[in-house]
C-alpha cells in the first residue's frame, strides 16, 4: 500500500493533474490496441502488467488535535496493511492513500481542498473524519455533488437523525450511537421486568442528553401486550451536587411523598461525588433491593467500577474490547477494495478510470453511468468479517454497520460477603445475551443467580402444554419435562441432559413447552427475585392428598424435596397448609357446578306465534278491503285501466287488486297489474308501508319464538335436592384427590360416598363425560375458575355453570415448610395484585368467546332445524290441496255456471271482477281463435328478429375473436392436462382463458394432435377482412408463427375463391369532423341560391406532388362493389410533408380561355 504525504490544499497540483492525465491516456491507448482476454469483456492482462494504482482520498480534520489523532491512525492503518499484506485488489493493483487537509474549517476551504487536492488525483472513494454536525452535512453535500463515494469515520454519532438514504454517503460510527444505548437500557429494563422508573440527574448529565431523550421517546413502545417502561419522574440534583445533606434530604422528601417507590431508578451524570452521594443516600433511606433497583444510565469503563461499592443489586454497563481508530480505517479501506474488485470483474474501464477529475467540468447530464455511480452500486452488496467484527452496509440508512461489545455488570456479594461486580450479560449487535446462573437453589443460599426447581400440573388456562420445536426449543413459553414419574434420579438425569443442551436424548414425549397463566406469573417472579427455574409436570397428575400413608401429587414432590416450588391452580386448604407453606393467594375462586343443556322441540304452529291471532285476522281483512278500494278508485277514475279510461286490452279488476295486495304483503316478485290512477297508486303505497312494518315486526320476533328452547339442569346449588337424594338417578362427580373432593368428603360425606364412582382423574375428563351422547354425568363439581374457562371454549355452547358458588378458596404458590422464599414471594404477589398485573393476566388468558359472553341463564335459544319449520311444510301441503279444490271449482264454474249465465241477458259484465270471466261470457270461439292467431304471429316475428340478432352477434364475435395460439402453447396445455391439472389451474398458469384450454384439449382428444388441421381458409379470410391492407408476406409470416408453412400463391388462390382480390386503394380526402360540419353549414346556407348566382362562382381545386418519396399505389383486398368502404380506401391530405402543392380555378361553364 502506498501512502502519500499530507499536503495542504493550497499547494500546486498541476503536476499531479498532468501526470494523471498522461497515465489515463496511456491506459486508454493500451485498451484500444491490445486484444482482450478470453472469458472477460475487458483487457485485464494489460491492467495486470501496467500495475494500475487505485487511489483513495483521506480528508483530515481542520482542528489540530483531531488531525494529529486521525493522522496517527492512518499511519498505523497503512503500516498494518503493509505488514499483513492485506491487498484485496486483483491483477497486481495497488492501493494508494492520498491525504489532504483543509486550510480552515469553513465550507469554502473544505470544498477547495476536496476539488483541488483530492478529486484531481482520480480517487475512487474518499475517507472523511468530520468533527461537527456542520462538517457532516458539508461532506454529504460534496458526496452528492461529485458523485464519489464518501465514507465518514465518526468517533461518535454527531447527528442520530442525519442518516438519509444516499448511495454516495456512508457513515461508520466508531462508538455506539445513542439509539443503541437506549435499546440496551430498555433491554435491561425489560429483562428485569421493571415497568416504570425515575431518572436522577447529577452534574455532567448533559453528555447523555440525547440518550435520555431517546429513552423517553421509546418508552411508549410496548414489549408485547400492554407492558412498557414509563418514566415516572425526573429529579435534577445539579444545583446541590456538592452538598451530601441536601441530596439526602431531597431524596427523602421525594420518595416519601411518592409512594409506592419506583421499581427502577436510572442515575445519569459524570460527577463521581454527586453519584456517590446519591447512592449512599439511597442505602441510608432503604431505597434498595428488593424495593428499588438502581441502574447507572451512562456507560462506564471496567476500571471505574471499583470506585462504586453500594448498593447491592446496582446495575451498570460499559464497552469492552474497544477497537482503535486504525481498525475502523482498515475496515473502511477493505470495504472499498472489495467493492472495486467486484466492479473490476465486470467493467474495469468504469471501475479504474475515474470520470470525475475536475469539479469545474462536471457535466450537467451524463448519458452513461459515471465511475462513482458504478462503484456505489457495489458498496451496499459488500460484507465481510473485519477487524471490528462483521461489517456490512445498511442500505436503508446508508450506514456501515460495525460491531461493539458491551458488558452488563451487577453488584453482588461474593463468598466472603464482600460486594463485587459480576458480569451478568453482554450486548453486541443489538442482541443481549444473559449469562447462565448457578446451580440449583438450596435453602440457606441466596436465591439470586440460582436455579429453582418448579413442579406444575396441567390445568387450563393456568398451564398448557405443547410439543417442542424440531430443535427442542420453545420460542413461546418455557421448556418443561413431562417424564411421567416422580423418581428423583430420573428427573435429575433428565435435567442434566437438558442443561448440557442434549434435549434430543430425552424420551419422545418428555420434552414439552409449558405456557399459561401460572407460567407467566412464574416468569414474572423469577425476573423480580433474580432466579432461574427448571419446570416439570408432576408424575402422577394429582394435586395431592393423603393416601396410603403418604402424600401424593404436588404435595408429595414438595415434601420429598423433589421440587422447591409448586405453581399451578393449587388450592389452599387446611390439610395441605399443615404440611407445606403457601404464599398469599394470587387467584380467588370457589367451587361451582357444571351442567349440560337439553334441547326441546318447537310446536307445529310456532311460525304463527310472533303475531296474535287477532292481528292475523286484521291483516287479511285489511288486505281484502284495500283491494276493493283499489278496484273502485281505478274504475271511477277517468285515467284508470278500464275500457272507458285508457281503453286498453288489459283491465284492472278486483282479482288484479287481490294479486297485487298479496304480492306486496309477502314480497313476491311476480308480474302483476298496477293501478294507473293517482288515487290507486297512493293507496297502494300506503298498503306497502303497512306491510313493511308488519313484516319487520314479524321477522324480529320470529327467531326468538320459533326456535324453541334450550334448557339446563336446574340446580340451585350444593344444597339442591337432586344432589342430596341421588336415588333419583342424578349422576355427578368431581376430580379425584382434589380440593373439591376433600371439601365434599368433609362437608357432605354421604354425597361423597355416592359420587366416588363417578369421579374423574382430571378436569377435562370430567367435562368430556358431560358432553358425550348420552351424557355419563349430569353435573360436574370443580373449581369455578376452571369451569368458567371450559364454558368459554365450548364451541357448541352446551355447557353452563348453575347455582350459587360455594366453598370460597384461593390459589397460591406451594413451597416446603419454613421456606425462605415464602415471605418474599407473598410480598411480590401482593404487589402484583395492587399494581393490576394479575388483572392483566386474567384478561389475557380468560378471553371470552361468544359462548363465554352468555349470562349463564337457565334457558337459551337454539339453532333452527327442519323440525322448527314443520308447520310451514304443513301449510304448503294444505295450499296444494286447496289449489286442487280450486281447480275443480274452476272446471265446475266453466261447465255449469257459465252456460247458464250466457243464456241470460243480464250479469254478463264481469270486467270489474275478472277479465277472464268477462271474456268467457262475451267472446265467441272465432274471436278467441283470431286473438290466438295474432298472438302467434307476433311471436313468430319476434323469433325471427331474435334469430337475426343472434346471427349478427356470432358474426361480430368471429370478427373480434382473439389471435390463435401457437403450437408450443397448445402442447403445453396438453402436457399440463396429462399431469392431472384442472382446466382452471392450466388457465392460470398459461394466462389464457379456460374456454380456450377446454377447446384445445377437446381437439387433442378428438384428433390426437395439436397441429392445425387442413381448413378451407376461414381464418385467412377473417384476417384479411379485419385488415384489408395486409400483404401476402405478412399473411405468410402469421401462418408460419402458428407452425404452418404456406406459399404466397396458395394464400392468393384461397382469397380469390372467397371473392377477395387485390385492387388499388382509392384515395379519399381525409375530412375531419370540423371539415364536415363547415361543409354542411355552407350547403344549408346556400340551399335557396339561384342558378344565376352559381354561375358567378369560381371553382378551385388543388393537388400535391411528392418530392421525397414515391407516390406509389397501395393495394387492398376487397370484394366487388366494396371499394368505397372506409377500410378499403386511403385517406389523403393536400398539405404538409415533402411535397409541392399546385392549385387551379375555373368558372362554372368549364375551362375556356383564361
Amino acid at each position: 500500500m502506498n501512502f502519500t504525504s499530507t499536503l495542504p490544499c493550497s499547494s500546486s497540483t498541476s503536476r499531479t493533474l498532468y501526470s494523471h492525465i498522461g497515465l489515463r491516456a496511456f491506459i486508454l491507448l493500451q485498451l484500444l490496441l491490445v486484444q482482450p482476454c478470453l472469458h472477460h469483456p475487458q483487457p485485464c492482462h494489460v491492467l495486470a502488467q501496467i500495475g494500475h494504482t487505485v487511489r483513495v482520498g483521506a480528508l483530515l480534520p481542520a482542528q489540530r488535535a483531531a488531525r494529529v489523532q486521525v493522522q496517527a491512525a492512518l499511519n498505523r492503518a497503512a503500516a498494518g496493511m503493509t505488514r499483513d499484506e492485506d491487498n484485496f485488489l486483483p491483477y497486481n493493483l495497488s492501493l494508494e492513500l492520498v491525504t489532504r487537509q483543509p486550510a480552515a474549517a469553513d465550507p469554502e476551504s473544505l470544498f477547495r481542498c476536496v476539488c483541488q487536492g483530492v478529486v484531481v488525483q482520480g480517487v475512487s472513494a474518499v475517507l472523511a473524519f468530520p468533527q461537527s454536525r456542520e462538517e457532516l452535512l458539508q461532506v454529504e453535500f460534496m458526496a452528492s455533488f461529485l458523485e464519489i463515494p464518501f465514507i465518514k469515520v465518526l468517533l461518535f454519532n454527531l447527528c442520530p437523525v442525519c442518516c438519509p438514504q444516499n448511495r454516495f454517503h456512508l457513515q461508520m460510527v466508531k462508538g455506539v450511537p445513542e439509539s443503541g444505548l437506549s435499546n440496551l437500557l430498555l433491554t435491561v429494563l425489560k429483562r428485569s421486568g421493571w415497568r416504570e422508573g425515575t431518572v436522577v440527574l447529577c452534574r455532567g448529565w448533559e453528555e447523555a442528553r440525547g440518550l435520555l431523550e431517546l429513552l423517553n421517546d421509546q418508552t411508549d413502545v410496548s414489549w408485547g401486550g400492554s407492558n412498557s417502561w414509563h418514566l415516572r419522574a425526573l429529579l435534577n440534583l445539579t444545583q446541590s451536587a456538592h452538598d451530601d445533606t441536601q441530596i439526602h434530604d431531597f431524596l427523602s422528601r421525594h420518595f416519601k411523598h411518592n409512594t409506592p417507590a419506583p421499581a427502577s431508578v436510572l442515575l445519569f451524570g459524570a460527577d463521581p461525588q454527586c453519584a456517590a452521594a446519591v447512592l449512599h443516600s439511597a442505602q441510608d433511606l432503604g431505597l434498595t433491593l428488593p424495593m428499588v433497583h438502581w441502574v447507572l444510565g451512562q456507560p462506564l469503563s471496567p476500571d471505574a467500577l471499583h470506585a462504586i461499592g453500594l448498593p447491592l443489586g446496582l446495575l451498570a454497563y460499559g464497552e469492552v474490547e474497544q477497537k482503535p481508530l486504525d481498525f475502523y480505517i482498515r475496515d473502511a479501506l477493505q470495504l472499498v477494495s472489495r467493492a472495486i474488485t467486484k466492479a473490476t470483474m465486470i467493467r474495469p474501464d468504469l471501475a479504474l478510470i475515474q470520470t470525475m477529475v475536475n469539479c469545474d467540468d462536471k457535466p450537467s447530464k451524463q448519458e452513461e453511468m459515471s465511475s462513482g455511480q458504478y462503484l456505489s452500486s457495489f458498496l451496499p452488496n459488500t460484507s465481510f468479517m473485519g477487524l471490528t467484527g462483521p461489517v456490512e452496509v445498511d442500505q436503508n440508512r446508508s450506514v456501515v454497520l460495525t460491531s461493539q461489545r458491551f458488558h452488563i455488570w451487577s453488584l453482588r456479594r461474593d463468598a466472603l460477603g464482600q460486594p463485587t461486580w459480576v458480569t451478568v450479560g453482554s450486548w453486541e449487535g443489538g442482541i443481549c445475551r444473559w449469562r447462565t446462573k448457578g446451580g440449583r437453589w438450596r435453602p440457606g443460599m441466596p436465591v439470586v443467580g440460582s436455579r429453582v426447581r418448579v413442579v406444575t400440573l396441567v390445568e387450563h388456562p393456568f398451564v398448557f402444554t405443547r410439543d417442542v420445536d424440531e430443535d427442542s426449543s420453545c420460542p413461546a413459553g418455557q421448556f418443561c419435562l413431562d417424564a411421567g414419574t416422580n423418581n428423583t434420579e430420573t428427573l435429575e438425569r433428565y435435567f442434566r441432559e437438558v442443561g448440557r443442551g442434549n434435549a434430543s436424548v430425552l424420551p419422545k414425549d418428555a420434552a414439552k413447552c409449558c405456557y399459561g397463566y401460572c407460567v407467566d406469573l412464574l416468569e414474572k417472579l423469577s425476573e423480580d427475585l433474580g432466579f432461574e427455574f427448571d419446570l416439570y409436570i408432576v408424575g402422577d397428575g394429582k394435586y395431592g392428598a393423603w393416601k396410603g400413608g403418604r402424600w401424593t401429587g404436588l404435595v408429595g414432590d414438595l415434601l420429598n424435596g423433589l421440587a422447591d416450588m409448586a405453581v399451578t391452580s393449587f388450592s389452599i386448604n387446611s390439610a395441605r397448609s399443615q404440611v407445606i407453606d403457601f404464599t398469599s393467594p394470587f387467584f380467588s375462586t370457589s367451587l361451582g357446578i357444571l351442567v349440560r343443556s337439553k334441547d326441546t322441540a318447537a310446536p307445529i304452529g310456532a311460525f304463527m306465534w310472533p303475531l296474535h291471532w287477532s292481528m292475523w285476522v286484521g291483516i287479511f281483512v285489511a288486505l281484502h278491503i284495500t283491494a276493493l278500494f283499489l278496484t273502485l278508485y281505478e274504475w271511477k277514475s277517468p285515467f284508470g285501466m278500464t275500457p272507458h279510461g285508457r281503453n286498453r286490452m288489459r283491465v284492472f279488476s278486483y282479482s288484479s287488486a287481490l294479486n297485487l295486495c298479496y304480492a306486496i304483503l309477502f314480497g313476491r316478485t311476480v308480474s302483476s297489474k298496477t293501478p294507473k290512477c293517482w288515487t290507486g297508486r297512493f293507496l297502494m303505497n300506503l298498503w306497502a308501508i303497512f306491510c313493511l312494518l308488519v313484516l319487520s315486526s314479524y321477522t324480529a320476533n320470529l327467531a326468538a319464538v320459533m326456535v324453541g328452547e334450550k334448557t339446563f339442569e336446574e340446580v340451585t346449588g350444593i344444597h339442591d335436592a337432586k344432589l342430596h337424594h341421588p336415588s333419583r338417578g342424578f349422576r355427578f362427580g368431581t376430580v379425584r384427590e382434589s380440593s373439591a373432593e376433600d371439601y365434599m368428603k368433609k362437608s357432605f360425606p354421604e354425597m361423597h360416598e355416592y359420587m366416588r364412582r363417578f369421579n374423574e382423574p382430571t378436569t377435562p375428563d370430567g367435562v368430556a363425560t358431560l358432553k358425550t351422547d348420552p351424557p355419563h354425568l349430569d353435573a360436574f363439581i370443580m373449581d369455578k375458575a376452571l369451569l368458567d374457562y371450559e364454558v368459554s371454549i365450548d364451541a357448541d355452547c352446551k355447557l353452563a355453570t348453575v347455582g350459587k358458588p360455594f366453598a370460597i378458596e384461593g390459589y397460591g404458590v406451594g413451597l416446603p415448610q419454613n421456606s425462605p422464599l415464602t415471605s418474599n414471594m407473598s410480598e411480590f404477589i401482593s404487589r402484583y395484585k395492587s399494581d393490576g398485573y394479575m388483572d392483566l393476566l386474567h384478561d389475557k388468558w380468560y378471553k371470552m368467546v361468544p359462548c363465554g359472553n352468555r349470562g349463564f341463564a337457565v334457558t337459551e335459544t337454539l339453532q333452527m332445524g327442519i323440525s322448527h319449520f314443520s308447520g310451514l311444510f304443513v301449510l304448503l301441503c294444505v295450499g296444494v290441496a286447496g289449489a286442487l279444490l280450486t281447480l275443480a271449482g274452476e272446471h265446475g264454474f266453466f261447465r255449469l255456471v257459465l252456460p247458464h249465465i250466457r243464456r241470460r241477458q243480464n250479469f254478463k259484465y264481469w270486467l270489474h271482477t275478472s277479465q277472464k270471466i268477462h271474456r268467457a261470457l262475451n267472446m265467441t270461439y272465432e274471436d278467441v281463435k283470431k286473438q290466438r292467431a295474432d298472438r302467434e304471429k307476433r311471436c313468430v316475428l319476434f323469433c325471427e328478429d331474435l334469430r337475426a340478432m343472434v346471427r349478427v352477434y356470432w358474426s361480430l364475435s368471429n370478427i373480434i375473436k382473439a389471435k390463435e395460439h401457437t403450437r408450443e402453447v397448445r402442447d403445453k396445455v396438453v402436457e399440463k392436462f396429462k399431469s392431472a391439472l384442472s382446466y382452471t389451474k392450466i388457465s392460470q398458469d398459461l394466462n389464457i382463458s379456460r374456454s380456450t384450454v377446454q377447446s384445445i384439449i377437446w381437439k387433442w382428444k378428438e384428433y390426437s394432435t395439436t397441429a392445425n388441421l387442413p381448413r378451407h381458409g376461414r381464418a385467412l379470410v377473417r384476417n384479411v377482412t379485419k385488415c384489408p391492407k395486409i400483404t401476402l408476406e405478412e399473411l405468410r409470416r402469421t401462418a408460419a408463427e402458428l407452425g404452418e408453412s404456406v406459399h404466397g400463391t396458395t394464400i392468393s388462390r384461397t382469397l380469390h375463391k372467397s371473392g377477395l382480390h387485390g385492387r388499388v386503394a382509392r384515395r379519399k380526402p381525409l375530412l375531419k369532423g370540423g371539415h364536415k360540419k363547415s361543409r354542411l353549414k355552407f350547403s344549408i346556407s346556400h340551399m335557396e341560391d339561384t342558378a344565376t348566382m352559381w354561375k358567378r362562382v369560381l371553382w378551385s381545386d388543388e393537388t400535391k406532388i411528392e418530392l421525397f418519396g414515391p407516390n406509389a399505389k397501395r393495394y387492398v383486398w376487397h370484394t366487388p362493389n366494396t371499394a368505397h368502404r372506409p377500410e378499403c380506401t386511403i385517406p389523403s391530405v393536400k398539405y404538409g410533408g415533402g411535397a409541392s402543392c399546385y392549385g387551379a380555378a375555373f368558372p362554372q361553364r368549364g375551362l375556356g380561355r383564361l
